[in-house]
């Protein structure tokens, strides 16, 4: 495997690149051939089309992918074609089959059989035995033309699709060419004056990178319940299930009748005292109205 190249790389092959030939058809295949992941290529072409050194046109298209399962059977053959590989001139059993091949026995028996590539020995179902010679795998032709990018028939893609062989995938690339701004060799830009640049003079020479006031920043943790809050609303469900109702909630100053009687607080209770309930000085007044039944009692 070919070592991992610096994007830093990657960026002067393609800019050296766009400056001999104009432009790149296919970022595909600009990846292949500095052996380079697509990736690292993609993100390459973002970084220059956001300082408009190059112009990027997307270009998307659905493929069919072949499944892992599929992979195998392109690299192996086919579970048919295995298992009659598999069975000697006098036959096999199954369960030596089964044990050779593992899943591929089950899933070959079935299109085997259909091809009629595979019988039985009569009386005895047990022994499997060839049919057939020579066969060709078609199935594996297929899959191999697929994973080299081939076009194949609608017939055969629905076939695989049953076969659950090969999944759509959507692939996109980008053609390339030099945008207004280009350069055969990017120049770094500065984000910010340091005390060096200030101490040496360079500051006067710098170019700085422009400030992208549309992008978004760090999310801010909002929105989360205050726990005194949370703890109050506890508290209030559990005397509304009760069956209390509430009462206005501008009244900075209420009655012990309210306060304490009505809730059923007995007379000595700590929060009766001084340092738990604020009092006042002076005498005050208070409406009650008299409820049709329990008033006496309280």
């Amino acid at each position: 495997m070919a070592a991992k190249q610096p994007l830093a790389d990657v960026e002067d092959g393609l800019l050296a690149h766009l400056n001999a030939n104009a432009e790149i058809p296919d970022s595909r295949y600009f990846a292949s051939s500095l052996g380079v992941p697509h990736k690292d290529v993609e993100d390459v072409i973002k970084r220059l089309s956001a300082f408009r050194i190059v112009e990027s046109a997307d270009i998307t298209k659905e493929t069919w992918m072949l499944t892992d399962e599929a992979k195998g059977y392109a690299a192996r053959g086919s579970p048919e074609v295995q298992l009659v590989a598999a069975i000697p001139p006098e036959g096999a059993s199954k369960g030596a089959l089964k044990e050779r091949l593992g899943d591929v026995f089950d899933i070959g028996m079935k299109a085997a059989a259909k091809n009629k590539w595979i019988g039985f020995e009569k009386g005895n179902k047990d022994l499997v035995l060839r049919k057939v010679e020579d066969t060709k795998d078609e199935l594996q032709e297929q899959l191999r033309r697929l994973e080299n990018g081939e076009v194949i028939a609608d017939k055969v893609i629905d076939d695989l699709k049953r076969r659950k062989l090969v999944t759509k995938e959507k692939s996109i690339w980008y053609s390339l060419k030099k945008g207004p701004e280009f350069v055969a060799k990017r120049k770094t830009l500065a984000t910010d004056v340091t005390r060096e640049h200030l101490k040496s003079g360079d500051w006067k020479d710098l170019e700085f990178k422009d400030y992208n006031y549309g992008a978004q920043g760090q999310p801010i943790a909002i929105g989360y319940s205050q726990p005194l809050l949370e703890v109050r609303e506890a508290i209030q469900n559990i005397f509304l299930e009760m069956g209390f109702s509430e009462m206005p909630t501008n009244m900075y100053v209420e009655s012990s009748f309210w306060n304490f009687d009505a809730l059923f607080q007995p007379q000595q209770h700590p929060a009766r005292d001084s340092h738990d309930t604020f009092f006042l000085k002076g005498k005050g007044y208070v409406t009650v109205v008299e409820p049709t039944v329990g008033f006496k009692h309280i």
